[in-house]
């Protein structure tokens, strides 16, 4: 079968078309209702829309390019708005980690508590701004994910197809918050287990960002069970080399580039694969080390002491461990996508993908 394909540009623009779409009818819907119900629902599509790169969807889309569809099919269009529904799902999930972590920024903008602790403040609301921006964002988050479950379910989607997907979606959807609390409570028990730190990078990351989109977009084209195994084998191990790659930018990334306070992972106490590994490698060859980065992980750390531990990771060797685990990974995965029997349009934009994905800088 000779499939067209136009390429990841025409795939973006699309996807946000899909998205702005949904949003406008979930505007017309807010504004019957109330006035600062619209200006949330305003806030929620300029808070999905403002950066971000449209992985997860990107993915799921090839996934349906990859077993056979075709974008001068008439489904193509609910293709595309189903697989939408995973920026929503993203944009629900970031709403949320950045409460759960108090980060105050996102993609170099404040994060959605942030905003609307400042809205209370400009409104002259009753009580605490912080508080009000807090339960905000957690409700918006909440309908976020509310929302990704409507656009998938009212995209067009066929029936067939529709049950299809039902048992992925409903999985992924699960998975990450699975990984959202394992992640908490890795943080909160100083967990220093490197296969807990990856448990939690298959369950927050790699399931939701590769491994399930592409599966979702499988069961919509109806694919066989080969593909679909080499699909997640594939998501699997890029989702993993994608995370390590987060964790290496969250403490060595550029904040001009990422959007992100430089070393935040580290302020925060964040039970990396990194940190795992460093931690475990100082106990066997650096004590001090060790009891340094025990001391200073989860603390506001000085810029002299974020310095000190970002030489401690670069020389106890964990960065280079980290870096070794993305080349090997990313390995395995190009080598399942190559024998695999998905088409050569989605095998090639899939393999720029996952290069883009693990040596990114933001």
């Amino acid at each position: 079968m000779t499939v067209s394909y136009l390429g990841a540009a025409a795939d973006m623009a699309a996807i946000d078309v899909a998205i702005r779409d949904f949003f406008a009818e979930r505007r017309a819907e807010a504004d019957a209702l109330d006035q600062d119900l619209a200006a949330a629902v305003v806030e929620l599509e300029s808070y999905v829309l403002r950066g971000g790169k449209r992985i997860r969807p990107a993915f799921a889309w090839l996934g349906w390019i990859g077993a056979g569809g075709d974008q001068r099919d008439p489904v193509a269009r609910a293709v595309l708005s189903a697989c939408a529904g995973f920026e929503l799902l993203h944009a629900s999930g970031l709403i949320h980690d950045d409460i759960i972590d108090a980060s105050r920024t996102r993609r170099g903008h404040p994060a959605a508590h942030v905003t609307f602790a400042e809205r209370h403040r400009v409104r002259r609301f009753s009580g605490a701004p912080d508080a009000f921006g807090t339960g905000a964002a957690i409700l918006v988050g909440d309908l976020a994910l509310i929302w990704a479950d409507v656009m998938v379910r009212a995209s067009g989607l066929p029936t067939d197809a529709q049950v299809r997907v039902g048992p992925v979606w409903s999985a992924v959807r699960s998975e990450v918050m699975y990984g959202q609390l394992l992640d908490l409570i890795s943080q909160a028990s100083d967990d220093e287990d490197i296969d807990s730190a990856l448990r939690v990078n298959q369950y927050k990351t790699a399931s939701y960002t590769v491994e399930r989109p592409l599966q979702f977009g499988a069961a919509i084209a109806g694919a066989g069970a080969e593909l679909v195994a080499a699909y997640r084998a594939f998501g699997a191990d890029i989702g993993i080399a994608f995370q390590l790659r987060d964790d290496l930018l969250g403490v060595f990334g550029d904040p001009t580039v990422t959007g992100k306070p430089s070393g935040d992972d580290l302020r925060e106490g964040k039970r990396t694969v990194l940190l795992a590994t460093a931690l475990k490698s100082a106990d066997e060859r650096d004590p001090g080390a060790a009891r340094f980065l025990r001391a200073k992980i989860g603390t506001d750390l000085s810029d002299d002491e974020l310095a000190a531990a970002r030489a401690i990771l670069v020389d106890i060797g964990a960065v280079d461990h980290i870096e070794r685990q993305i080349v090997l990974r990313a390995d395995r995965a190009m080598a399942v996508l190559e024998a695999s029997n998905a088409t050569i349009p989605a095998k090639d934009q899939l393999a720029a993908m996952a290069i883009k994905a693990t040596q990114r800088a933001q």
